[in-house]
Formats: structure tokens, sequence, C-alpha cells
């Protein structure tokens, strides 16, 4: 991991005034000697569906890489909501084949947690442990406590860690937003905040009694944020992520639109403030877009009826930097450390020849018919962002150039 601070630093030490035409492998590859560009270490996300095998009408394996180049992203964790489910060194091999052939990107997968992501027995952790980043069930939380206990049992013993995705069932009661004004105000079924920081309790004390390697997805509510950061005061081994739409919005800006439904969901103002000031003081670790593609006709179905999941893998660094970097919330360099620094040494990703160059002060509005993923239900449609991608390379090759 090393190499991979080495690289922070010699972006983030003078970030403002790191030019393109000062990286000497940079300049061979693209046809501008200007100081307007700015070169970042490639990013990762730690948290993406790409859908393939089962459902590659709505990603697959090379639309959700490419997407990710044009991001800046040169290495994404696939989750396994897949059909087959990679419970096993067969169902594992399907995926693996898929990203041999398709991907322009570092793709490294995640082995489920259970047989088929039900909860009821341990999927072959052994043999799946050699080619997965993790192991999770994310889009389910794990109901039981002891099969829980012993995931986290058995992954230990294979050096693997547990990547949660936090929700207690019998607390959902049909809920599709957050339980909150919005939904209250409009007639709509809540999701209490309880369903996540619950279950994240649970496991917690779980983490503390097997010593298990502990990854928290997507938190959304302050209580989480409480959670986690007296955990680590404990001494755990346990990190956490959100997601940018997390950090840049709450439910007071629903609409009655599939591209504003994701789980968990938009909270209150209350919850956005209490992540942003886990970013800061460094309770949450890293962000990830857990971008999740849908069919248009998947998303059109409003808040109640539409499928649960945005993309955002090629905004979230536009985002970010538009209404944290530039209001003065965050730095640059704490940006950059929340995704491509943090992620990388969590996870044990190496950074290799990857970097992704900027122009940082082009504007642009959203626009989902240009992006390069199959998705485009994005909550972001027609903000006007700055940031833009002009290049990625990964192991040395142009992978995205716009």
């Amino acid at each position: 991991m090393m190499r991979t601070e080495n690289k922070l630093k010699s972006v983030s030490c003078c970030v403002d005034s790191v030019l393109f035409s000062q990286t000497p492998v940079a300049e061979a590859l693209f046809p501008f000697n200007t100081p307007k560009y700015t070169v970042f270490p490639g990013f990762c996300d730690v948290h993406v569906h790409f859908r393939e095998p089962g459902f590659s009408y709505k990603e697959t394996i090379e639309t959700g890489s490419k997407a990710s180049a044009a991001g800046g992203y040169t290495a994404v964790c696939t989750m396994p909501n897949l059909n087959p489910v990679p419970d096993s060194v067969d169902h594992l091999q399907q995926q693996l084949k898929l990203i041999d052939k398709q991907a322009v990107i570092h793709v490294y997968p995640y082995g489920a947690i259970t047989v088929g992501q039900q909860g009821e027995c341990l999927a072959d952790l052994e043999g799946m442990a050699p080619d997965v980043i993790a192991f999770s069930d994310d889009g389910r939380g794990v109901q039981s406590d002891d099969m829980m206990r012993q995931a986290m049992l058995r992954a230990k013993a294979l050096g693997k860690m547990i990547v949660a995705h936090c929700e207690v069932n019998s607390l959902l009661r049909g809920g599709y937003i957050h339980e909150g004004e919005y939904a209250k105000k409009n007639g709509h079924k809540g999701i209490c905040s309880a369903s996540e920081y619950e279950q994240i309790a649970r496991d917690l004390k779980l983490v503390e009694e097997t010593g298990c390697k502990y990854h928290v997805c997507h938190i959304s509510a302050k209580e989480s944020v409480a959670l986690i950061r007296q955990a680590k005061k404990r001494g755990l081994d346990v990190t956490c992520e959100t997601g940018p739409h997390y950090l840049v919005m709450d439910d007071s800006d629903l609409q009655e639109d599939g591209r504003f439904k994701m789980n968990p969901p938009l909270r209150s103002k209350e919850d956005r403030l209490a992540l942003i000031e886990g970013i800061v003081d460094g309770t949450i670790d890293m962000i990830a877009t857990d971008h999740a593609p849908h069919s248009a006709e998947e998303k059109s179905k409003g808040l109640s009826g539409s499928a649960f999941g945005v993309v955002g893998i090629e905004t979230a660094f536009p985002v970010l930097y538009t209404h944290l970097v530039e209001k003065g919330i965050i730095s640059l360099e704490k940006l950059i450390e929340l995704l491509s620094v943090n992620p990388r040494k969590r996870f044990s990703i190496p950074m290799g020849e990857d970097f992704t160059v900027w122009d940082l002060e082009q504007e642009f509005t959203v626009d989902p018919d240009t992006f390069l993923s199959k998705g485009k239900a994005t909550p972001f449609t027609g903000w006007k962002l700055k940031g833009q991608c002009m290049l990625t390379v990964c192991d040395g090759k142009i992978v995205y150039k716009r």
C-alpha cells in the first residue's frame, strides 16, 4: 500500500499545482500541454452492481467498467446479487470469465456470505476465498445472529473481510422511502432508521466477539455514524462507507420519481449532516457509489413501485467536488483519500499504473442520455456540476478519453 500512499503524496501535497503536462507518461498519451488539467490516482469503488451474470439487460461487465472509467475509476468491487449468485466456485467462475473477457478496468467480485443470499446456510467461503475481494450478501441483511457469527469466524480464518448490508427485515414494514416528513406529507410507507442501525449494533457486538475484519455498506443514518465512531474508539477492526447522494441530498429533495428511490433511502437533514461530520472526522472511511442500474421500465413506476437503486459512478467525483470541495466542507486531498487511497488500503487493492485526468474548471449539466452505463436513473439529472474526466489510464492503457 506504500505505492498508493506515495502516489497520493505526489498529487495531494500541492494538488492545485499538479499539471497534466508535468506527468511524462500522461503527456505522451494526451495531446495537451496546459495547466488546466489535474492528475489523480485512479479512483476505487468498493460497492457497484454490474448485473452479470443474470441481468445483462440492466448492465454488463463491459458497460459497467466503461462507465467506471468515464468516472475516473480504475478499480471496482462487484456485489453478488446475480444469477447465479456467486456462492460456490462453479457459480463464481461464470462471473470471472465475463470479467476476464469484458472488463476494461480492474473488477474484483464479492462472494456471497450465504447460499443464494438466503441467509440459511453458509456459502462455500473456503472455495471462493482465493478469487473474491471479500464476502457480502449485499441487498439483504443476514438476519440470524448465529449465521453471521459463523460467517465472521470462517472469514477471519480465511483472512477475508465481511462486508455487510445492514437491514432488519422485521422493521421494514413495506417501506420504500425514509420514514420522515416527506413520507408523512405524501402518504408513502417509510423505512425507519432503526432497520439499519440496529443490525449494525448487532454486528459490532459479533465483531467484538469474533475479531473479524468488518466493513459496513452505505450507511445513511446518524445513529449508524455514532455506533461506528464508538466501535473505532474501542479498537474494533471496523470501517464503513457512505454514498455521494447521502452527503448532498436528504428526504426534502425527494420527488415523485423512481430515480429518487434507493436502499437505504435518502434520510433527514440531520442524518445528512451527521454523515458529513463522519466524513470530516474520519469515522466514515470512504465513499462508494452503490452504482445500481435498472431498466427504464423498472424505474418508471414512481417511488412506491420502482426498483431500488440509482446509478452514480459517472457523476460521483463532480457531485462531491462541486458540493463538498468547492463549498469548503472538505479539501480536495481529503476527497481523493475517500475515493482512492482509503478504499485501496482497506481492501488491499494495488494502485498499479493507474491515474485519471480532470478538468476541474469545466462546468456541465448532468444528462443521463450521455452515460456509458445502461442505467440512466440518477437523482442528479439537470444538476450543474464542475469537473469533467478527460482521461483514465489503467495499467498504463487508456481506458477512457473524452
